[in-house]
């Protein structure tokens, strides 16, 4: 599989991995990356990892719970240059929000979207004519065929290490081999997720430890711009937010000493 961002674009062609090693990780320490969650053509609430219970956002920069009005508030915040994409409803099996993705790719043609839909091969994946869009693999939604998904995976991914209230869900073979992972990797602690408890900072240690070189975005529990500097101390690059950008509790100030 990919190993290098970019690698299978032409000469003099720009691809969605050379996005992710140009614009979000080389020039800047920490960048933080807003979620939408997808459920149901309208953006949600998420909460501990218990998708049945999502309700509509709810959102002081914002009256809506629809994607583009959610994204350019968003927008109006902070020039964010990553947005993550959760479609729910693809994860959950029922359906799936391929149609508003390549929508907002092309509306919003200066982001690039990580999109997350429980793709478990690699004819899962979204259009590859959106140029815009990377694909995250969940270790959630991978099965015992897992080694050869990402051998045959033939663009860039980001690879999502998901975590939940029994621990790692996943192949646990996957965890332990990081000479399998893609450069950029998610941290993702469901259980923590809207929550306000704080991200788990010794998770985020103990895998820079296991693989030093690799680009670790955390994801889950993150309450203010002192937990943001706590994981940028600790060794992150990336940071997924939602809860705490609609709330008011991160707030532009907070994201102008930022990516």
């Amino acid at each position: 599989f990919a190993r290098q961002a970019g690698r299978q674009g032409g000469v003099g062609q720009s691809t969605a991995g050379d996005i992710l090693e140009s614009q979000n990780f080389q020039l800047l320490t920490v960048e933080i990356i807003p979620v939408l969650d997808l459920m149901d053509g309208q953006v949600v609430h998420a909460r501990r990892g218990q998708r049945a219970g999502y309700r509509p956002i709810v959102s002081s920069l914002c009256a809506s719970t629809e994607p583009s009005t959610i994204l350019h508030a968003l927008l109006r915040l902070h020039p964010f240059r990553t947005v993550y994409l959760a479609d729910l409803d693809a994860l959950l099996g029922r359906g799936d929000h391929d149609a508003l993705v390549e929508t907002l790719s092309r509306e919003f043609p200066q982001a690039t979207f990580w999109v997350d839909r429980g793709a478990r091969a690699f004819g899962d994946a979204g259009s590859a004519e959106i140029s815009n869009r990377l694909e995250v693999l969940g270790s959630e939604s991978l099965e015992e065929n897992w080694r050869q998904i990402l051998a045959a995976w033939n663009a860039p991914f980001v690879l999502s290490l998901d975590f939940g209230t029994e621990g790692f869900l996943g192949p646990r073979e996957l965890l332990e081999l990081p000479a399998l992972w893609p450069p950029t990797v998610i941290l993702m602690t469901l259980q923590r997720v809207g929550s306000q408890a704080g991200p788990d900072v010794a998770l985020l240690e103990r895998s820079i430890r296991i693989s030093p070189a690799t680009r670790f975005v955390a994801a889950g529990g993150v309450r203010n711009a002192e937990d943001l500097r706590r994981l940028e101390r600790a060794g992150a690059r990336g940071v997924l937010l939602a809860s705490a950008l609609h709330d008011g509790s991160i707030g532009s100030a907070d994201l102008r000493g930022f990516g």
